[in-house]
């Protein structure tokens, strides 16, 4: 376990925004981590755990308490009658996970493929992308119960997933993620990918909504789609310095998504409609993006330091200079903004820490 004070979380996040963390101690085993949490829970010391800094927003004042680093390595294989599981340590690169499954010929995460971050945070987030979530393949999450002390193993079923979401998610201050176990059916001789879902993705690879291809042309054609988007981390590319989306896709009762198509007749001319994604609720999904824009927000949008990515509507970037203000001042006027013209209230995906939107 190593310590150290008075750190910039600028270095640590991928928005390069952070004031220092008061002590930061980096955790390498699973028996450091728990160490680490207890001791600052029973010293009532504040305290942040930290993945890849690639889903938080830190106050430019930083952290007055502990930061929490997580490193724990290592994948355990467990061989099943009907499939496979690997167990990941929280600390594993995600991206390095997926291609490892990818070479193992396990299909259903090869859609999350580039995804910055580690992989204990994925399960808190319930990260998705393209058509797949982790939801989809975890079995179950080892944590740390602070509230008890223990080290418990909870079942999917017990996690509480919903869209961006978790109980992980609901209680911040109880559950620390320690390994993730996935299962994934038995590899084919000719590896295949889970049934494309993403319309998206489809046209990339030239195959209908449906269709499987090998394993590797998935994860390219996601890669590809990724980088246009500036959603590859590329430390000489301003369009990555960003926390991915910033927003997440508004989920309507179907009053208010028939309130929204009216305001947008309104605002945009009869014929025009919201992207409309019936879920299985009756509600229906639509899209952050496409009401940043017509809004009034487009690409490359805003004159300071901090701007919207000019590759991707769901980015807020640091061009270089920026501080968290600077960030939040842009948040708060598209979120106004969009209200303002369509009533739809949008809500931030990544962490705020030691500040509010």
């Amino acid at each position: 376990m190593r310590e150290e004070t008075d750190v910039p979380l600028s270095t640590l996040t991928t928005l390069r925004l952070g004031g220092p963390a008061r002590r930061l101690v980096t955790a390498e085993t699973e028996q450091e981590v728990i160490e680490a949490v207890t001791t600052a829970d029973r010293a009532g010391e504040p305290l942040l755990i930290l993945g890849g800094g690639s889903n938080v927003v830190v106050s430019d004042d930083g952290f007055d308490g502990t930061v929490l680093r997580i490193t724990t390595t290592g994948i355990e294989r467990e061989q099943l009658d009907d499939g496979l599981c690997l167990g990941i340590q929280a600390g594993v690169n995600w991206d390095d996970f997926v291609q490892t499954a990818i070479e193992h010929g396990l299909a259903g995460v090869e859609c999350l493929s580039g995804i910055p971050g580690l992989a204990g945070a994925t399960p808190i987030q319930n990260v998705g992308a393209y058509g797949q979530e982790v939801a989809q393949t975890i079995t179950w999450v080892k944590v740390l119960d602070r509230r008890t002390g223990e080290v418990v193993r909870m079942p999917r079923e017990a996690c509480g997933f919903r869209y961006r979401d978790s109980v992980f998610k609901r209680n911040p201050d109880r559950y620390v993620v320690l390994e993730v176990w996935f299962r994934f059916d038995p590899p084919s001789a000719r590896p295949l990918s889970a049934p494309i879902r993403y319309a998206e993705v489809a046209r990339a690879l030239d195959v209908e909504l449906g269709d499987r291809v090998p394993l590797q042309e998935a994860r390219a054609a996601v890669l590809g789609l990724r980088r246009r988007k500036g959603m590859v981390l590329d430390p000489q590319d301003h369009d990555t310095w960003s926390a991915g989306s910033f927003f997440t896709n508004p989920i309507l009762a179907a009053a208010e998504f028939a309130e929204l198509e009216k305001r947008v007749a309104e605002r945009l001319g009869p014929g025009v409609t919201p992207p409309r994604y019936p879920e299985a609720d009756g509600r229906v999904k639509t899209s952050a993006a496409w009401l940043i824009e017509r809004a009034g927000f487009p690409k490359g949008y805003g004159d300071g330091p901090a701007r919207i990515s000019t590759k991707h509507t769901l980015a807020l970037t640091n061009r270089g200079g920026a501080t968290t203000e600077d960030l939040l001042a842009l948040a708060r006027e598209v979120r106004d903004g969009v209200r303002a013209a369509f009533g739809v209230e949008l809500v931030n995906e990544p962490v705020l820490v030691g500040v509010k939107l």
